[in-house]
């Protein structure tokens, strides 16, 4: 086990083209097995963040560091192996002929034998609890809440340690939602979760941190930040 945080965000800062400031001097901090949930309303910079965590953006100050390792150009390859990043909008994540192609995609940039990523693929997709039967089929056929699952299995077959997801729950009905949450907790892994669904928040994570403005401005456990309606209020958040 490293002696490293999971992942250390330090004074991160970030400007689009337009020169819109989206991060404003974030600091994050997480242990391994930590499960964290950011919470922010629409414009604070979540997804700009995590867009950070495995290089698909670059700061314009300030470090990410997964496991002691910064994340810049010369490490991308070896964080997106450790850092795996699920999009809010699974047809972003999944663009193979076979949902089979999809999921063994990470694992053969990785270099794996053949054998190695069979084993690697048929394994995640027991885990997140899609048939096996679906590994041949395209996934234009599968549902939105397969295709939810079917993205978490991309970086389940990567081995990623660290989880980021980008609302989980979003656009799902409430069998499908509640085997995202189930998943959640069976998956284990630190886990980043940008989330407005205070449920799932409040069902699977052990820190909550607030961002507003491109800035942390709450961290704390889950009832302490979701039950707070005075703070809730002043973060837009209700």
């Amino acid at each position: 086990m490293s002696h490293y945080a999971a992942l250390d965000i330090e004074d991160l800062h970030f400007r689009y083209p337009d020169g819109t400031e989206a991060l404003n001097g974030v600091n994050l901090h997480l242990h391994d097995g930590d499960r964290i949930g950011l919470l922010g309303p629409n414009g604070a910079g979540k997804s700009t963040l995590l867009l950070h965590l495995n290089g698909i953006h670059t700061p314009v100050s300030g470090s990410v560091s997964v496991y002691g390792m910064t994340v810049q150009k010369k490490t991308l390859r070896e964080v997106r192996q450790r850092v795996g990043l699920i999009f809010q909008n699974p047809d972003d994540q999944l663009f193979c002929p076979t949902l089979y192609d999809d999921i063994a995609f990470g694992a053969r940039q990785m270099g794996m034998a053949d054998h190695d990523v069979s084993h690697r693929v048929h394994h995640a997709i027991e885990e997140v609890g899609l048939d096996q039967a679906l590994l041949k089929k395209n996934v234009f056929h599968l549902s939105f809440g397969q295709k939810k699952l079917a993205s978490i299995a991309t970086v389940l077959a990567m081995d990623a340690r660290i989880l980021v997801f980008d609302e989980p729950t979003i656009g799902l009905d409430p069998r499908a939602r509640k085997m995202i949450v189930k998943l959640l907790h069976h998956i284990g892994r630190t886990q980043i979760v940008a989330s407005h669904d205070f449920g799932l928040l409040r069902d699977t994570c052990t820190r909550v941190a607030v961002l507003h403005q491109g800035r942390i401005v709450a961290d704390g456990k889950p009832g302490e930040i979701l039950d707070d309606d005075l703070l809730l209020k002043r973060y837009e958040l209700s």
